[in-house]
């Protein structure tokens, strides 16, 4: 069996709360909890859930923007925490939802794209590795002279995956990389990574909100709640036949063109618990329809429920 390129092995991820004048220690906030996750060499995962459910934060442990507080990374076998950033700087690379914020406003989009070969390539070969990477996302090099302002949005976000990609990284996150763009331009980027993923040889962790986003472009798709995986399967199965109340519940709020194909599952409602004091047991249940006693006090594990398919409900317990 194919050894996982990055995994997460029961991860967690807290933040101290200050208040008061003197900030002092409030508590925690539990971003991610007891997360385990595995990503393939050549494959997309997708990452679905509601905003404030920890899906950024386990996109910028996944490049060691942040460190977690529990449990270990690896990324090729190697654990995070032996392996100096230096080793891994090149090989893990992001494309984050903003590409103006993203960008340096002050500097010049070839400097920017460039900014990772500074200490391995001299500067004609920047100067030439620069240009070539641009004219492969769409863009012409001369492009390279000019200041993120001066691009569109699709355009700026264009650069930020010629810069993600011009040390050829073995691993792209992708943080809701298309969110903002609209949708012509949406489908041009996707097909933009597709194409790229393709002939790079890359792995994607693609994080997003939009299902029908993640449907086009992931192999697999874990959905996310509160902090821990609730859900995950390939995509034709999740789509198909989701398990989980929250995953099904997702899904019935996904427009669809056709009115006669409307989910007829129960929308969900409420909003998601404060993970500052996450419910008891599983951390679902105050939003769900088919919540039982158990689910209250028992926190459920994430159990296979047929081959590739796990799932975290106390509806599929033994």
């Amino acid at each position: 069996m194919t050894e996982p390129l990055l995994e997460f092995r029961d991860v967690s991820r807290t933040f101290a709360v200050h208040q008061g004048i003197f900030g002092q220690n409030d508590g925690e906030v539990h971003a991610v909890t007891n997360l385990s996750l595995s990503l393939f060499p050549g494959e997309t995962l997708g990452l679905v859930g509601e905003s404030g459910c920890g899906k950024s934060t386990l996109a910028r442990m996944a490049v060691r923007l942040l460190p977690p507080s529990a449990g270990t990374i690896s990324f090729m076998g190697r654990s995070f925490a032996e392996t100096g950033e230096d080793e891994l700087s090149g090989h893990l690379q992001m494309v984050f939802q903003d590409p103006f914020s993203s960008l340096n406003p002050r500097l010049r989009v070839g400097t920017s794209v460039a900014e990772p070969l500074l200490a391995s390539t001299s500067r004609s070969e920047r100067r030439q590795l620069v240009g070539e990477m641009l004219a492969r996302v769409g863009l012409r090099p001369d492009h390279a002279a000019r200041y993120p302002h001066e691009f569109s949005g699709g355009q700026r976000q264009r650069i930020a995956i010629a810069r993600a990609l011009i040390t050829h990284p073995e691993l792209v996150v992708c943080d809701e990389a298309v969110s903002a763009l609209d949708a012509s331009v949406q489908a041009q980027v996707l097909n933009l990574l597709k194409d790229v993923q393709q002939e790079f040889g890359l792995t994607y962790l693609f994080i997003s909100h939009d299902l029908s986003v993640v449907g086009y472009m992931s192999d697999r798709v874990a959905v996310m709640y509160l902090g821990r995986i609730v859900e995950q399967a390939d995509r034709s199965t999740l789509f198909g036949s989701a398990a989980h109340p929250y995953t099904q519940a997702l899904l019935a709020a996904a427009p669809v063109h056709d009115p006669a194909g409307r989910n007829t599952r129960p929308f969900l409602e409420g909003e998601m618990p404060s993970p500052f004091a996450p419910p008891s047991g599983c951390a679902f249940h105050p939003r769900c329809t088919q919540a039982m006693p158990c689910c209250r006090d028992v926190l459920p594990e994430l159990q296979e429920i047929e081959p590739g398919h796990w799932v975290r409900c106390h509806l599929y317990g033994a």
